[in-house]
């Protein structure tokens, strides 16, 4: 017996997709809203998206996001490449290695922020980018790890073997063969890092220092004053490019050579 063939499996899907998904189908049709106050609809209008562009600090903030979310996933992406590269053979220690490497995706992630606010004002880190760029580099490794490990799996050795069978020496035939065939990887790795640094908030709100505060930050800060069609703008623009940025990694995850 299937589970589609349980009593009331589609219905209660569909109660859930639709729970999920209506808010934020609404949330970006108030983004249109000409009218100030959010939940007023008056007529439609671009208004909001026009001023968010304009604006000097959702500006910096964005920037900031872009700089804190390129930076972290580059180094995520190299440690996590490393990584399973050094985990590809089995050997002693490695099911605890890969736990460690996958811990981040299982600890509560405001257990992780405070631990990294509490060790980084210990150490005499000051907070700002730097210390911002630290924290989401560590926790975004599996999340680039975990593509590129997969990515890894599927690569047959025997393309490696005859390279060296050609006299290719280990840094040849990982530059000409082996890291080609791990391109698709390493992108879909370096793409949902990135997207999980751009969206993250609350590393960001713990370490962050003056004139560092990134996306999320800002919107939580303005909120506190009210919801505003200008919030359901940034909101709208962020879940576009998100969404369109795990596609990417998905689409890229499934590539094949």
């Amino acid at each position: 017996m299937t589970p589609a063939r349980f009593p009331l499996t589609r219905e209660v899907t569909a109660l859930v997709l639709v729970y999920l998904y209506v808010p934020v189908f609404v949330l970006i049709a108030y983004s249109f809203n000409a009218n100030r106050t959010a939940t007023v609809w008056t007529h439609a209008s671009l208004d909001w998206y026009g001023r968010i562009f304009v604006n000097p600090s959702i500006r910096a903030a964005a920037a900031n996001s872009l700089i804190l979310a390129l930076s972290a996933s580059t180094a995520a992406t190299i440690l996590a490449l490393m990584a399973a590269l050094a985990t590809r053979r089995a050997f002693r220690g490695r099911g605890v290695s890969e736990a460690v490497l996958n811990m981040p995706l299982i600890l509560p992630e405001i257990v992780v922020a405070v631990a990294t606010l509490l060790l980084f004002v210990s150490l005499g880190v000051q907070l700002g980018l730097t210390a911002m760029i630290l924290a989401h580099t560590a926790f975004c490794i599996p999340f680039a790890y975990l593509p590129i490990r997969a990515r890894l799996e599927g690569i047959s050795g025997t393309y490696e073997e005859a390279a060296q069978d050609l006299y290719a020496n280990r840094l040849r035939t990982f530059r000409r063969v082996t890291m080609p065939l791990l391109w698709p990887g390493v992108m879909a790795g370096f793409t949902l890092a990135f997207v999980t640094s751009l969206d993250d908030f609350l590393t960001s709100f713990f370490l962050a220092g003056p004139g560092t505060t990134t996306l999320p930050v800002y919107i939580f800060s303005a909120i506190r004053a009210g919801i505003t069609p200008e919030i359901n703008a940034i909101s709208a623009v962020m879940l576009i490019v998100s969404v369109l940025l795990v596609s990417l990694s998905f689409f890229l995850g499934r590539l094949r050579r």
